[in-house]
């Protein structure tokens, strides 16, 4: 009779926490059917390990800002002419676009540029539409031989990530740099993720006409009638379309010359109708220009090659793909050698590197101080396990979030590490207590995790509540707080989950049943002994808490 009865009894108390009381308990149900819970982790462990693979290393988080700028050129014109006749134009029409926030104009010889910043809740690719609508209003009113203006987002693609000094001994200054621009810089071009590629020193190719004075006069010809004869022969444009079998084809008219030779025999046309060749009025070389920087190594120059990423990319992948592809050019090349002289990807190497390193510090950290508190190596696995649990998941949200590893993520995780196994270490000691109590380790769980439960939940959103703001700070801080925010908010209610799922699931068959409470130690003495104190003298304790909070505001 007794056995039935109790196991009766036992039913109905299960029943009750289950649901009888018509309030759906998580814990219990976890408890009592681990298996959907187990598998839920092990989908998202998965693709937490996918997503670490997956996620780019940076410095800080690429951010995006809504600036613009608009180029107009018109050859030959003085800066006082641009000004009047273009900027100001320019300025005005931008000017009535909504949400501008500041104009900011740079005039030289035949060319202004107007850049354009608008408010940062603005989207980038309306404002470039916004700006080029701007400008095609008074297209009309700029002078007629304006070339067209050019309307683009202004990219911040920061430093180079990577710079390379090139020597060739073989070659000279004119080689050397016709082989970065048209070797290195094409092939650098075809990595993943490089958005440019600079050559710093070295010379610029240059097609010099020479025109002689003393032949302009015997023939009666002006540098104008030569600059008219380039100008009509240095240009490609439409030929309209020509019908071919069934279909059309588009036409061209060429008029460029591909080499030093076909230029020198250009035709000049004269005031007496004849034409003379280019080379009979003026010198036709191919040679370098003016030089009018230098770069220098060590106190020599040299010719460089500085390679930047595009925006969303990690520098730690560009940066191993540039070096991939020089070495490929260098093998291909063995005459030519390529130092590098600077990156910015060690540096971020470092940090991520010593960022993961704390993490790890402070997870051992945190499994060892709840040993020493615990005493008890499952208890301390059960909670411990909160930790794993709750980041690798955390990098697939980051993954399915476009989100990278960078000081800012890294920051928030290396912050909530802590936090992390607060909830379990919670669940984990109210279940010690009720094992004490003579219970079996499946209902001491049950028991536990549903008196506790409110209080858990509660502590997390407010941890929670902390974080989430940080996403919504104003400006650009919160363009790189925006990051930091949602990876610790998210960090913290996987916690939870794991909290109010595995963690009595994972004590119910872990924890042995315990016949008497556990032994305090003489530290839980002293603490135990303090908090009656403290409440036995409330007032006094009110006023120490008082004159604390009035002396860190001091």
């Amino acid at each position: 009779m007794n056995g039935p009865q109790e196991s009766g009894a036992e039913e109905t108390t299960t029943e009750s926490k289950w649901g009888g009381s018509g309030s759906w308990n998580l814990s219990s149900w976890a408890i009592q059917t681990p298996v959907p819970a187990v598998m839920l982790f092990v989908f998202l462990c998965l693709l937490g390990v996918k997503g670490f693979r997956q996620l780019d290393v940076r410095d800080m988080p690429d951010i995006e800002l809504p600036m613009v700028s608009v180029t107009v050129a018109l050859p030959g014109a003085a800066p006082s002419q641009m000004e009047s006749e273009v900027t100001r134009k320019v300025e005005d029409s931008i000017a009535s676009v909504e949400g501008v926030r500041h104009i900011a104009s740079n005039v030289t010889d035949g060319l202004s540029t107007t850049n354009i910043e608008f408010e940062l809740e603005t989207d980038t690719n309306q404002a470039v539409n916004d700006a080029r609508d701007a400008v095609t209003r008074i297209r009309d009113q700029l002078p007629r031989d304006v070339e067209e203006p050019i309307v683009q987002r202004i990219s911040i693609s920061g430093m180079a990530i990577v710079t390379y000094a090139v020597e060739a001994p073989q070659l000279d200054d004119r080689e050397l740099s016709w082989f970065i621009d048209g070797t290195v810089a094409k092939q650098l071009l075809g990595v993943k993720g490089v958005a440019r590629v600079n050559r710093v020193g070295g010379v610029q190719r240059e097609i010099r006409v020479e025109v002689d004075p003393v032949r302009l006069a015997a023939l009666g010809a002006s540098a104008a009638d030569v600059s008219r004869a380039l100008q009509r022969v240095q240009r490609e444009v439409p030929g309209g379309r020509s019908n071919l079998g069934a279909g059309e084809q588009s036409l061209r008219l060429i008029g460029i010359a591909d080499s030093v030779e076909a230029l020198a025999a250009t035709r000049v046309p004269l005031a007496n109708g004849r034409t003379v060749r280019l080379d009979a009025l003026a010198s036709v070389r191919d040679d370098r220009a003016e030089q009018r920087s230098l770069t220098l190594l060590d106190g020599k120059p040299i010719v460089g090659v500085e390679v930047f990423r595009t925006r969303g990319t990690g520098e730690l992948a560009v940066g191993n793909g540039v070096r991939a592809r020089i070495a490929e050019i260098a093998k291909a090349h063995p005459e030519v050698r390529f130092r590098e002289v600077s990156n910015t990807t060690d540096p971020v190497a470092a940090s991520f590197e010593a960022s993961m390193d704390a993490l790890w510090e402070g997870a051992l950290l945190a499994v060892l101080v709840v040993w020493l508190f615990l005493r008890d190596a499952r208890a301390t696995l059960v909670s411990s396990l909160a930790l794993p649990l709750s980041i690798i998941p955390t990098f697939g949200f980051m993954w399915l979030t476009g989100f990278t590893l960078n000081t800012s993520s890294l920051l928030a995780l290396a912050l909530v590490v802590g936090i992390l196994v607060d909830d379990a270490i919670v669940e984990v000691e109210n279940i010690e207590r009720h094992l004490g109590m003579g219970k079996t380790p499946r209902q001491a769980a049950m028991d536990a995790a549903d008196e506790i439960g409110l209080a858990v939940i509660a502590t997390s959103l407010t941890l929670v509540a902390v974080f989430v703001p940080t996403v919504f700070m104003p400006g650009i801080p919160g363009k790189f707080f925006r990051e930091f925010g949602w990876t610790a908010a998210t960090a913290v209610l996987v916690s939870l989950l794991v909290a109010r799922l595995l963690t009595p699931m994972m004590a119910a068959y872990l924890l042995t049943p315990r016949s008497e409470p556990r032994i305090e130690t003489p530290l839980e003495e002293w603490y135990l002994r303090l908090v009656r104190q403290a409440m036995d003298h409330r007032r006094i304790t009110v006023i120490a808490a008082a004159g604390f909070f009035v002396g860190s505001l001091a």
